[in-house]
């Protein structure tokens, strides 16, 4: 994937994000993160979106931030976090996959005894994240070369935080990229550690349990921790935006 080309904003329609979010099947998706932690949203983004995203990675303008992990103990490699407002393609797709994932937010905090619920809309969880004092956008670019890697972690950042983000790959597995698997981790109480490998192509996102979510056992629900991360890269560069739905402090 060439970034040579220049920085392109990319606009994307907030009713067309909708349309998009919505052609798929929730119930099916629903399914997936309830049974094994994520799930998977084939080609979400075009090839052409995708490299429209990993194009904006040198301009500075278009971010408030840049980290490099090594210097902060989180693996190696480095992501940028975007600064409102954001491009409109990632903006569209925050509002509308969100009250998608609220429901099934509210249906784990149900069954965990949790009694925080997830307002329908987007804007009104930004307005009670930033009440919190929680001010500054989470959306992240991510770039990662050879021997890079990221840590297993969790993306909290502040008193609130929504229990599910998405990642998008904008880079093709193969040929773009070698390695850099998309990895989730499940600590169950009592037993050993679970491992999910998430396959994904160019344009692919997946959402997943930043935190904790639900398990049925034979005595009723109990709470699983979940962390995630990305194995090492052994050739090429891959992207990735990260849709964290709470702001940051």
């Amino acid at each position: 994937m060439s970034l040579h080309s220049p920085a392109i904003s990319p606009t994307f329609p907030d009713m067309a994000a909708e349309a998009r979010v919505a052609s798929y099947d929730w119930q099916s998706l629903a399914s997936e993160l309830d049974n094994y932690g994520c799930a998977v949203l084939p080609q979400l983004l075009s090839p052409d979106e995708c490299l429209s995203i990993a194009m904006l990675y040198p301009h500075e303008s278009h971010f408030r931030s840049h980290i490099h992990m090594a210097r902060h103990g989180f693996g190696k490699g480095e992501y940028r976090y975007f600064k409102y407002p954001l491009p409109g393609l990632l903006g569209g797709l925050r509002t509308a996959l969100y009250p998608h994932l609220a429901d099934v937010a509210n249906q784990w905090n149900a069954r965990m005894g949790i009694d925080e619920r997830y307002p329908d809309a987007h804007p009104s969880f930004l307005e009670q994240c930033h009440k919190a004092g929680q001010t500054r956008p989470t959306p992240l670019l991510l770039q990662y070369v050879p021997g890079d890697f990221n840590c297993l972690h969790q993306d909290l950042y502040g008193d609130l935080a929504f229990p599910i983000q998405v990642a998008i790959l904008l880079s093709e597995p193969g040929q773009d990229f070698t390695g850099g698997e998309f990895v989730l981790t499940e600590q169950r109480p009592r037993m050993q550690s679970r491992v999910e490998v998430v396959p994904l192509r160019r344009g692919d996102a997946v959402a997943f349990a930043v935190h904790n979510r639900p398990v049925q056992g034979s005595k009723g629900n109990y709470r699983v921790n979940l962390r995630h991360g990305v194995s090492r890269i052994r050739t090429g560069m891959r992207h990735t935006v990260g849709i964290i739905f709470h702001d940051a402090q």
